[in-house]
């Protein structure tokens, strides 16, 4: 068990349940509260766990929850889906060392990246560096570009903001996303100094980590600008692959604006 690790998914997590959420009084001007979210001894008392013990749990010295106490931990801290396996690996980490992370796509993946001219699509490690792309996709946004972090360019890139139309949706859920991806593994001297320079340079990416919000997606849309063809609203499917990489397909409504433009942006792509 990482009791560290474990120790603050708790307190993050704690703190973002508010009391009225299960069934506390709210404060008032004459009750204001101290701490965000519960206090330790109400998280232990919904739980139904002893306080000392749930004190220690948030203080790395805990023995190792049983099931139960993880399910009654989970129940309190309205935990659901990936955020309750998360607490589970937290507690029970799967043996063996770091996961692996590679750095490019098989020769037969980039094939197949290559032979959809008419649809972005590129291919994510584990650390969110985009290691395979074809063309349309680079013309799309420069972030795209195999080489890119996808998360120093969200973050410590200023231009990156004139890519997002919803900014602040997209840095959430890439967060959250590369939670998932990583999972348990804190091994990685790479994602180390990742995680490490992010944090000292942007207080937006140390507010969403401080969340500990654990969530994949694998469908939906997002709206991209291009200083070209302007905003165009796009449809994602991501699907994983080997080694950790995910392969992220974009797509436009067929007949749209969005498809004329994509059209356009291929012609370019095809030119360079």
């Amino acid at each position: 068990m990482d009791n560290a690790a474990l120790a603050e998914f708790l307190r993050a997590r704690r703190a973002l349940v508010r009391p009225q959420d299960v069934g506390l009084p709210e404060a008032t001007s004459d009750t204001r509260r101290r701490v965000e979210g519960l206090r330790r001894e109400e998280l232990a008392m919904l739980a139904g766990v002893s306080a000392d013990y749930y004190v220690r749990l948030e203080q790395g010295r805990g023995h190792r929850p049983s099931d139960s106490v993880l399910d009654s931990l989970a129940r309190a801290l309205r935990l659901e889906g990936e955020l309750v396996e998360h607490l589970y690996a937290l507690a029970r980490p799967a043996p063996g060392g770091a996961a692996r992370t590679t750095e490019r796509v098989t020769d037969l993946v980039q094939e197949m990246l290559d032979a959809w001219t008419m649809t972005p699509a590129t291919v994510t490690n584990r650390r969110m560096t985009v290691v395979g792309a074809n063309a349309l996709a680079c013309e799309l946004a420069p972030c795209y570009t195999p080489g890119t972090n996808l998360l120093r360019s969200l973050f410590l890139d200023g231009a990156a903001e004139d890519h997002h139309v919803d900014r602040e949706h997209a840095a959430a859920e890439t967060v959250a996303n590369f939670r998932a991806r990583i999972g348990t593994d804190t091994h990685d001297p790479e994602l180390t100094t990742l995680i490490g320079d992010l944090s000292l340079h942007s207080q937006e990416f140390r507010d969403l980590w401080a969340r500990h919000d654990v969530h994949t997606t694998t469908a939906g849309s997002k709206r991209m600008r291009h200083p070209e063809v302007g905003v165009l609203s796009l449809r994602f499917h991501a699907m994983p692959l080997a080694d950790g990489q995910v392969l992220t397909v974009l797509h436009a409504k067929p007949g749209s604006r969005d498809e004329q433009s994509l059209a356009l942006l291929a012609t370019t792509a095809r030119r360079r």
